[in-house]
């Protein structure tokens, strides 16, 4: 169940809420010598301002390749180029595309939410193969079960917690 938390936390991380973030070029990648390589290992990602993104390649000449990436990619973004460093101002979201985001977080939330009640399911499930193996008694199956609900419970609610931070995060101007 906290993988499923983690893996949310994760998934939020990549989307652009108007403050300039590492996560949002992590999955970006870019052709280095024929092979698709993330951009990490081929650049230096810093945040210069609140919406100013640095991008410095190891190698001049991973200049155009970080460009094409960038292009590439479906961020929406474009990059200015100064010499060897690349640098990616992210324009403030409109109010649409904000609501637009919100809906993704809650669709991101609902899905952690089905992975912990898949767990919950699972988990049910082996109470009740112990049970019919005569492993536990009924008192002990009641207990295990009442103590995995309120398991679910807590981290149903973790979930609502990320998910009403990441839609703060991004309703706030």
């Amino acid at each position: 169940m906290s993988k499923s938390i983690d893996s949310l936390r994760h998934e939020l991380s990549k989307l652009r809420t108007g403050r300039a973030s590492t996560g949002l070029v992590d999955n970006l990648r870019v052709n280095y010598y024929g092979n698709e390589t993330p951009l990490s290992q081929v650049a230096t990602v810093s945040v210069a301002d609140a919406r100013t993104l640095t991008i410095t390649p190891w190698e001049k000449t991973m200049v155009a390749a970080v460009e094409k990436a960038i292009y590439g990619s479906d961020l929406g973004l474009t990059p200015n180029t100064a010499g060897q460093v690349i640098r990616i101002n992210l324009p403030a979201l409109t109010e649409e595309r904000r609501k637009e985001m919100s809906k993704h977080v809650h669709g991101e939330g609902e899905n952690a939410k089905v992975a912990i009640r898949n767990v919950r399911r699972d988990a049910m499930q082996a109470v009740k193969e112990l049970l019919k193996s005569r492993s536990i008694t009924e008192d002990e199956e009641r207990r295990t079960e009442d103590e995995i609900q309120k398991l679910t419970d807590r981290f149903v609610k973790d979930v609502d917690s990320v998910v009403k931070a990441k839609e703060d995060e991004l309703m706030a101007i």
